[in-house]
């Protein structure tokens, strides 16, 4: 088992910022790729941006130039750094993992983390 802690959300004023962290603990092997994920009310959950252990990003095209993810691998730790923020950006944020331990993938999600942006 993996567990995923977020913290950071909060807050924020139209073209603010904030930066969400989320740290990894338990039965760690191979953390393939981890990210994150958000969900506004009324509305499926989205894939905001993710990162694999190597490093390649990957973002949501309404985040692009705005939100940047980066990694520790030694610390087993993701962050999302968020600027110029929007109130569409307002959701509840979750921290996401893919592990890989003894052949078996398995994916892992957080509590999240309410972030909210006020127009």
């Amino acid at each position: 088992q993996v567990q995923l802690v977020e913290s950071g959300g909060g807050l924020a004023q139209t073209g603010g910022s904030l930066r969400l962290s989320c740290v990894a603990s338990g039965s760690i092997s191979i953390l393939i790729v981890m990210g994150w994920y958000r969900q506004a009310p009324g509305k499926q959950r989205e894939l905001v941006a993710t990162i694999t252990s190597s490093g390649t990003t990957g973002y949501q095209d309404s985040v692009k130039g705005r939100f940047t993810i980066s990694r520790d691998n030694a610390k087993n730790t993701v962050d999302l750094q968020m600027n110029s923020l929007k109130p569409e950006d307002t959701a509840v944020y979750y921290c996401y993992t893919m592990s890989a331990r003894g052949g078996k993938f398995s994916p892992y999600w957080g509590q999240g983390t309410q972030v909210t942006v006020s127009s």
